[in-house]
């Protein structure tokens, strides 16, 4: 089959590779639509590593070559023997993750255990941590973590079922942390002093941070003011459409901007959905005292741990939620995907908005990767397949 193989630094070439094989309890799914990450931009641009060794070490891409992709949504080319609920044919979104559950463990680790898949134990990820992702023509995978979608949802959309889902885990995560202030649903108001989040804030409005805010609006129904950070023109209109005050962190001090709409209050909840280093050490003028900062973004390269310094004095709650991990339902499937797979069908988050560029095939990945993400106008890219 062929695949899009990452075989160094910024190097991507379309090859053969061997078409893999179902076991049992596995589908081998002919894949359909992938979403391209910021995650495998950092992978791409060697910003960041996850294939690692026993003892934590990064394996290096010219030793080990990677398929990139966890955002996927396919057809079911063959079904295991084991396999009771899925055929050939059926269309599915896939949660890449592997974890005891997906892996069939009869005695699953503590994490698992507790809804939180994404930290299991023997935790792997296809098209993150060394398994084969999804920039291919098929890929194998459990049958647990395949979620049957309508057939006539557009797979493209289907496929942003995975980052609307690290969206819900991190909301989830957000809701039962007790803070100073809470929003909507959350618990909050530690102490007993009952505090609401009035003032919150978006850092980015790529593809997280907009589906951040229309979570936060239309899920949550956060009613206060949503403030979104975004030089993109493009960027800050769909983040306006979708119920945020944008602001041009380039036309002026962001901090005096900040201060300014909120009458000198700042911001009781923050997400940082840049990645950008010099963002985050823009973090604690920002945010009021015993503010919530939720740390969403992965990358913040050049910065080192002094610009904690001042954040650390203003007793904030930290938080660093990441993957879609939060439990299964009754047949093996993860709940995260089930429920942002819902949200979509019903049109409570509009994920097809948020796609701007669409490639017909695995020849366009190499110079997506290369030089699109970059252009104007660009919010997220699908491959289709």
């Amino acid at each position: 089959m062929k695949a899009a193989v990452l075989y160094d630094v910024g190097r991507i070439a379309v090859r053969e590779v061997p078409t893999p094989r179902p076991g049992p309890r596995d589908v081998l799914v002919h894949v359909a639509a992938v979403g391209l990450c910021g995650t495998d931009l950092h992978i791409y641009a060697g910003h960041g590593n996850y294939h690692r060794d026993e003892r934590g070490r990064s394996i290096p891409l010219a030793q080990e070559p990677q398929i990139l992709g966890h955002e996927i949504a396919g057809v079911v080319e063959e079904a295991g023997a084991n396999v009771r609920d899925l055929r050939p044919g059926d269309r599915v979104v896939l949660d890449q993750g592997r974890s005891c559950v997906s892996e069939g463990r009869s005695l699953p680790c503590e994490y698992c255990a507790s809804g939180d898949s994404h930290q299991c134990e023997h935790y792997q990820e296809h098209g993150i941590t060394g398994l084969p992702g999804g920039l291919a023509e098929y890929l194998a995978i459990s049958a647990v973590n395949a979620v049957p979608i309508d057939p006539a949802m557009d797979a493209a959309v289907a496929a942003l079922t995975e980052p609307l889902g690290c969206v819900l885990h991190a909301s989830d995560v957000l809701l039962r942390t007790p803070a100073r202030y809470a929003i909507p649903g959350g618990k909050g108001g530690r102490g007993g002093n009952g505090a609401q989040v009035r003032f919150a804030m978006i850092c980015g409005a790529g593809p997280a941070g907009l589906l951040w805010v229309q979570y936060l609006r239309n899920v949550l129904g956060f009613e206060g003011s949503l403030l979104v950070s975004e030089p993109s023109a493009a960027k800050r209109a769909l983040a306006e459409r979708f119920g945020a005050e944008t602001i041009d962190p380039t036309g002026a001090e962001l901090v005096d901007i900040v201060a300014g709409r909120t009458c000198g209050r700042r911001v009781e909840l923050l997400v940082e959905a840049t990645g950008s280093g010099a963002m985050f050490a823009s973090i604690a003028p920002l945010v009021r005292k015993q503010a919530t900062v939720l740390l969403y973004g992965h990358g913040h390269a050049g910065v080192d741990l002094s610009v904690l310094s001042q954040l650390q004095f203003l007793e904030p709650t930290l938080l660093s939620p990441v993957g879609a991990s939060g439990g299964h339902e009754r047949d093996g499937r993860p709940s995260t995907y089930v429920r942002a797979l819902q949200l979509i069908e019903r049109g409570a988050v509009d994920a097809a908005s948020l796609i701007t560029h669409r490639y017909p095939s695995l020849d366009a990945v190499p110079g997506a990767f290369a030089a699109d993400h970059a252009a104007p106008g660009y919010i997220k890219g699908v491959v289709t397949l």
